[in-house]
């Protein structure tokens, strides 16, 4: 990405797990649709048609990074909503039953809704404890599946560790037993392959400004027929799961930066694994036996 201005003479900014600034790039794109594409993306004129075809385009960025069909794409407020939104959405539409499964270290957004449904609908909810590196067990999730499982949810990379969930093994297990998984991706989504068909996920989060996007925008991919109750009540907009007139600009922008973040991936992932080795062999080099790596190795 080009350095936004404010980077250049503060601080040295290492919290990009916390967020990140938004690329100059991706403000240049959205930009315009404040002003001149200003129209609502439901209005059959020329306003409302230009913002729908900014949605469209945005919708098979994203897609394409993850390698999902455009459909598949419900835009979100964020990643705490697209969690929500796949957590209390599926398990309200689900005949299974009500016995939910996750782990200790998942993002709050993920177990404070796991818990409301536990207090509010009567959900039963397993929570899954990590070992010493933050890694869940598969074979502790296949043994926590019961009849009445309708759910796992399992983030794909940690916030605070970076520790990678054995996702592809969890979702074969999930689906084995008939069970829907979903995975919380914004930490992952931009920084290494997401691809859906290396996660067989049936959903997945993002959130937009983890990936040099504004805050206030994520997406969530749904797949291919499945129901879920819906996170706003309203239009039919984003298939009638996230009602209320679309955030045009900000839907831009999640576009814009994940398809630079699909161009730019091979070349960034290598640039911040030697960035990453580097801090860290200066580190313990400077602090001999008092640098602690808290994630797995």
């Amino acid at each position: 990405m080009t350095i936004p201005a404010g980077l250049k003479d503060g601080p040295i900014y290492l919290d990009y797990n916390a967020t990140t600034p938004v690329d100059p790039q991706v403000l240049e794109v959205m930009w315009p649709y404040f002003q001149q594409h200003f129209g609502n993306p439901s209005s059959t004129h020329v306003y409302g048609s230009v913002a729908h075809e900014g949605v469209d385009r945005a919708r098979q960025q994203v897609a394409s990074l993850l390698g999902s069909e455009a459909k598949d794409i419900i835009f979100t407020g964020g990643g705490s909503e697209g969690d929500n939104l796949a957590i209390r959405g599926a398990a309200l539409t689900a005949n299974r039953g009500k016995h939910i499964i996750t782990q200790v270290t998942e993002h709050p957004g993920s177990l404070n809704i796991c818990r409301a449904l536990s207090r509010l609908h009567g959900f039963q909810v397993t929570i899954l404890p990590v070992d010493r590196s933050g890694l869940v067990d598969p074979a502790a999730v296949e043994a926590a599946i019961m009849p009445e499982t309708c759910l796992i949810t399992i983030m794909h990379a940690n916030n605070e560790t970076g520790t990678l969930q054995p996702i592809a093994e969890i979702a074969e297990i999930a689906h084995r037993h008939g069970v829907l998984m979903h995975s919380d991706a914004a930490q992952s989504v931009g920084k290494i392959p997401t691809r859906l068909d290396e996660l067989p996920v049936d959903l997945l989060t993002i959130a937009g400004h983890k990936v040099y996007a504004p805050k206030g925008i994520g997406a969530l991919y749904v797949r291919q027929g499945l129901q879920l109750e819906p996170i706003i009540y309203g239009g039919g907009q984003e298939a009638g799961r996230r009602a209320g007139t679309e955030n045009i600009a900000y839907i831009v922008a999640l576009g814009a930066a994940c398809m630079a973040a699909q161009e730019q991936l091979v070349e960034s992932q290598g640039r911040l694994r030697q960035l990453r080795d580097l801090l860290q062999r200066r580190l313990e080099a400077s602090l001999p036996g008092s640098v602690h790596l808290n994630g797995h190795a």
